[in-house]
């Protein structure tokens, strides 16, 4: 199937790393790895940080505008075979994909589309009516947590659902592990903004006070517009405690990740995280919070540990408790290795996704 690819929120070819430009870039790996021939159709990133009638209409002009050009081309190149759309949701909706799949009798199929009731107000709602409606016309719309699917379900009950589990590419994680030290050296890997990322980094400097006591490393990964904030978090650790790399390549890190012993993030309002899916294909067990999407990635008691939301007291014992015990670490190492090698690859999600489609997806006529 030719397959017309969009990412309201980053585009696939966005310059700024993260885990959204992750994902679509492996979904369009996925979908090839199913023999499909997926295409970027649009690079308008619908994303809207604040709310407000003027930004909506300026952006529904924008898609207007898209729709136009698409519909062009269409017409003289014939349409594709599907629609397919990766996280549409209140602050980044697809005005796109639904009018002109409904338009050419195309199948629209959403990714990781999510909805929340209580944005339903203002220019906000405009948004959210329209992730809605899509949800409602799509011919599946993929849920890559439980969370996600309980949400669009609750408003929309006669969408047609499916899962998929969150994944990554093993690649960078194949051959074999390099023994682990006796000299606890934990890692996190993350980029330094505001909201939920800066909340995980002040937390995780919180519960690191609290085992101060015990011989441990902390190796920093990442970078951005709140780095300075981030550091004065930590600041009262010792300087010897902490290593800031800064921001790396995926190979890099890959090399970080394999060269540690602890993966440690809160992973505060984390939808699932895949830095947790590559610190566990590296053998390194996890601490984080079962919070959000985090218990879809991480198995608590068998790949990692998971504490009660907002208890810094529990993630530091959870920590002292790993650190304190070379045994369970390896133990858990490796079944956290094992559970995203086999389960949570990129050949694994490829098999599933062509279920999907075969299931949901395929064009009539």
């Amino acid at each position: 199937m030719r397959i017309a690819f969009y990412a309201p929120l980053k585009s696939p070819d966005h310059p700024v790393p993260s885990g959204d430009r992750q994902m679509a870039r492996m979904l369009i790996e996925a979908l090839r790895l199913c023999g499909h021939e997926p295409q970027i159709a649009s690079t308008l990133r619908a994303f809207s940080r604040e709310a407000s009638d003027a930004a909506y209409s300026h952006l529904l002009r924008e898609a207007d505008e898209e729709i136009a050009r698409l519909r062009r081309m269409w017409a003289e190149e014939g349409p594709p075979d599907a629609w397919f759309c990766y996280h549409p949701y209140y602050k980044a909706p697809d005005l796109i994909g639904p009018a002109l799949a409904a338009e050419f009798s195309i199948p629209y199929v959403t990714a990781e589309s999510s909805y929340s009731s209580r944005r339903n107000e203002g220019a906000r709602k405009l948004a959210q009516d329209a992730v809605g409606d899509g949800a409602r016309q799509a011919a599946v719309n993929i849920c890559f947590t439980e969370r996600d699917r309980k949400g669009l379900e609750a408003a929309i009950p006669d969408g047609r659902y499916a899962m998929l589990a969150p994944f990554i590419d093993v690649r960078r994680f194949q051959g074999t592990p390099k023994a682990k030290s006796s000299d606890a050296r934990l890692i996190a890997v993350a980029m330094m903004r505001p909201g939920d990322k800066m909340d995980s980094y002040q937390m995780l400097a919180a519960a690191l006070r609290l085992v101060v006591d015990i011989p441990w490393t902390l190796t920093i990964v990442g970078d951005g517009p709140s780095r300075a904030e981030v550091q004065e978090a930590f600041a009262g650790l010792p300087a010897r405690r902490l290593d800031w790399v800064g921001e790396h390549a995926p190979e890099t890190v890959a090399n970080l990740l394999f060269g540690s012993d602890l993966y440690v993030w809160p992973g505060c309002g984390e939808a699932y995280g895949l830095s947790y899916l590559e610190a566990q294909a590296a053998g390194l067990p996890v601490v984080a919070q079962a919070t959000a999407g985090v218990p879809e990635v991480v198995r608590n008691g068998e790949t990692g540990a998971l504490t009660a939301a907002g208890d810094v007291d529990a993630f530091a014992e959870a920590i002292r408790r790993l650190l304190g015990d070379a045994a369970l670490r390896a133990e858990l190492g490796n079944r956290a290795r094992r559970f995203v090698l086999e389960e949570r690859s990129l050949t694994a999600a490829a098999e599933r996704l062509q279920v999907i489609f075969n299931a949901f997806a395929r064009r009539s006529g």
